[in-house]
């Protein structure tokens, strides 16, 4: 009696278990995917297109490369769908390869751009941007009547120079330019000029290359002295009017044209006396 109850019991068991074993991961990787899995794929290479088409604006090499391999996965994608069409299943095994390999370069791509962008940030944290503006204060005097073509002067930073936080350019740093062209004031209406460029920047002891033209005279009789009074300058290119004492704004009859010349009026010589302030462009910047 209790023989027949067991081997009834062991039959309803391995009724039930059968649809179980049907779904085992070996059943499920040889299973067909469905046409809703096809367009799963195409989504995901939509995706992946998304992330590439990002890394091109900032990196064109790798967006190449990753093109590419995002090519290669769309014929794949277009075979399974041809394949399923055909011959009415396609092992989930391959869709599963396929989908994980498109997964896998979106990843990368979106690593590529959150890369690239913090590369970006680091970058505009250490290079001074063209065309910032920057005060000096003039340690020589120059003039069109007394100064020659090739004669070098020097000026000093009035003001911290920032990048964020950082400082970038201290107050005091020592700028030296060049006398590049003159032209003499003459007996009746000759307008006199200089042209002016710094070449040289010594930042924290270290000697380097820039390139600067005027774009502004400031007259600063009583500057001497009051850069030690200066607080760090909230930006590139402070202005120092209202900042510093006795300086008187900008110096009358001096006129400022284009590439660093500064003329005078017609009959007068060009006269930039010691604690002039000049204002700088930096259209090569030095590198920090």
């Amino acid at each position: 009696m209790f023989g027949l109850a067991s081997s009834a019991l062991m039959l309803t068991l391995l009724v039930f278990q059968a649809p179980v074993a049907a779904q085992s991961p070996a059943a499920q990787a040889t299973a067909s995917i469905t046409a809703t899995d096809i367009q799963r794929l195409r989504q995901a290479l939509a995706d992946a297109t998304a992330e590439v088409d990002r890394v091109k604006t900032r990196d064109a090499a790798t967006s190449s490369r990753l093109a590419r391999e995002l090519e290669d996965l769309r014929d794949e994608a277009a075979y399974l769908r041809v394949k399923l069409r055909k011959e009415g299943r396609v092992s989930r095994s391959e869709y599963f390869d396929l989908r994980d390999r498109i997964d896998d370069l979106r990843a990368r791509a979106g690593a590529d751009v959150a890369t690239a962008s913090k590369r970006e940030r680091e970058r505009s944290e250490r290079e001074i941007p063209v065309g910032t503006e920057i005060d000096v204060r003039l340690v020589d005097g120059i003039s069109s009547g007394r100064n020659q073509v090739e004669d070098r002067f020097v000026a000093m930073t009035v003001v911290d120079l920032q990048l964020g936080e950082r400082v970038v350019i201290p107050a005091g740093s020592e700028m030296r330019g060049i006398v590049s062209s003159v032209d003499k004031a003459g007996r009746v209406d000759r307008k006199a000029s200089l042209t002016l460029a710094f070449d040289r920047i010594t930042i924290n002891g270290r000697d380097r290359e820039i390139r600067g033209i005027v774009i502004d005279t400031i007259e600063g009789p009583g500057v001497k002295g009051e850069v030690a009074k200066i607080g760090t300058a909230a930006g590139a290119g402070a202005i120092i009017g209202g900042i510093l004492g006795g300086v008187k704004g900008a110096i009358a009859g001096i006129l400022i044209g284009g590439g660093g010349i500064v003329a005078a009026t017609p009959g007068k010589d060009v006269e930039l006396a010691p604690g002039t302030i000049l204002r700088v462009r930096l259209d090569q910047p030095p590198v920090i």
